[in-house]
């Protein structure tokens, strides 16, 4: 009996290594695949954003959300402008608002009445869209707003038929109009919007996507909270408007940086009179300097209330093609791990920690706020931090998010029916540590920091458990 229980635990190892090296080689490929795909953004350059929807009628980028169908109503709507548009900027592609904040849909939907098909329009725009840029042989991209005033989508009152009522947006777009190369998602876990990747689960959106279109690339233009790796996107984006500026210097991930011509987002009765970038400042200032760290620059570009480019933004695109000339592929892209897209389960949790650094206690290592850490006391020798879950929890990655690279060895340890376990030992120098191993179960978890080059402090404290099928 002995010798067959040996005989049984030596074939459990064997399979269980092969587990190992086949998910390891899976995740190389699906690493290899990313990789190539985020290359082929970049390689684009530069595109066009075009913010056309119910706001450009209400003099406001965020409108009543009870705003009338009725009042969408472009009279001489020609996708094949802005086409040639963006073909006379040297333009690689285009991205269009199918719907925004106030949630009207510019589509053909069978989720909501309040749709472009209920308007005096009476016709799916980003058909029109989509058929008119890959006509001059432009990229398509779509943008879409999680949050959604008009059908009640915000903070404290999302409901299951929210999330079904995004999938199945989601599931129209991505199956109706042929290749949708990237997918750029807004109003989710934003200061503003206030709706979390829990609230709406982001996993469960990100597979939804990649079930329906495995190449499509998936942004969050909110993801610039996370420093310095990819957290809940495909590629990083930063909204020069909101204060979001990327490291033209230092930054090796594929990134997306995006700026209005006019002087908003949607289209405004000043516009006419307005004074718009200057497109040598834009082609100097953006374009070149972006495309020479890996971020492709999207300009975005308002219709007016006709569906028509007004003639000086028209000219101003001309104006960057004359100077500015779209060479085709940047440099090529290390490659990155693969983004982050479960939730947090360390966040908010009770936390425990060796003597702390003033006021900086332990709870600020998982608050879910990166501008704040938990910080060592100078006296401490060997620091330690522990999350609690209070019962035992699946989890198969860590992370660690340090304000500045002080951790130079440590060791992540679980507790399994009240007995610590060792999980693994790190030395990764990088001021982001991402761990991920085969599943365990724990209470909790805890990072035993053994040795250090200054007072060690830990911004984030995170805990996933990520889908591996």
């Amino acid at each position: 009996m002995a010798i067959f229980m040996k005989a049984v635990k030596s074939l459990m190892f064997i399979l269980f290594f092969l587990y190992s090296i086949l998910m390891n080689a899976q995740e190389f490929k699906n690493v290899q695949k990313l990789t190539q795909l985020q290359q082929q953004f970049v390689d684009l350059r530069f595109g066009m954003f075009i913010h056309f929807n119910i706001p450009t009628y209400v003099n406001e980028d965020w409108p009543d959300p009870d705003t009338p169908a009725a009042i969408f109503n472009p009279t001489k709507l020609d996708c094949e402008q802005w086409a040639k548009a963006a073909k006379s900027a040297h333009m690689s592609y285009g991205c269009l608002t199918t719907k925004h904040h106030s949630g009207f849909c510019i589509w053909d939907t069978k989720t909501t009445d309040y749709n472009v098909m209920n308007s005096p329009l009476k016709r799916d725009v980003v058909k029109e869209y989509v058929t008119a840029f890959r006509k001059n042989n432009l990229k398509v991209m779509l943008y879409y707003s999680i949050l959604d005033t008009h059908h009640r989508l915000r903070p404290g009152m999302i409901t299951k038929k929210h999330v079904e009522m995004i999938k199945a947006q989601l599931t129209e777009l991505l199956t109706n109009y042929g290749t949708i190369s990237a997918l750029i998602i807004d109003g989710w876990d934003a200061p503003w919007s206030r709706i979390s990747y829990d609230d709406i689960p982001f996993e469960e959106i990100y597979m939804l996507i990649k079930s329906l279109q495995p190449d499509c690339l998936v942004m969050d233009l909110n993801s610039a909270k996370y420093p310095g790796a990819l957290f809940y996107t495909d590629i990083k984006s930063y909204e020069q408007n909101a204060g979001q500026h990327i490291s033209k210097e230092t930054n090796q991930l594929p990134a997306l940086s995006c700026l209005p011509l006019q002087s908003s987002w949607f289209w405004k009765t000043s516009f006419l009179n307005d004074q718009l970038k200057d497109p040598t400042k834009l082609v100097n200032d953006n374009i070149i300097p972006l495309n020479n760290t890996f971020c492709n620059f999207i300009l975005n570009v308002a219709p007016n209330r006709e569906g028509l480019i007004d003639d000086n933004a028209l000219l101003a695109l001309k104006q960057i093609g004359k100077i500015w000339e779209n060479k085709g592929p940047v440099a090529t892209l290390k490659p990155t791990i693969l983004p982050i897209i479960s939730g947090n389960i360390a966040k908010f949790q009770q936390a425990h920690s060796s003597w702390s650094n003033d006021m900086w206690i332990m709870d600020f290592a998982n608050d879910d706020d990166f501008s704040t850490a938990w910080q060592s006391n100078k006296e401490i020798k060997n620091p330690w931090l522990e999350i609690d879950f209070k019962k035992d929890q699946p989890f198969n990655m860590i992370t660690i998010v340090e304000p500045e690279t002080n951790i130079r060895k440590y060791r992540f340890q679980y507790e399994e029916n009240g007995k610590w376990k060792d999980l693994l030992t790190g030395t990764d120098h990088q001021n982001i540590k991402i761990h991920r191993f085969n599943r365990v179960w724990g209470g909790k978890v805890r990072i035993l920091i053994d040795e250090f080059s200054t007072p060690p402090a830990i911004s984030e404290f995170g805990i996933y458990n990520e889908r591996t099928e």
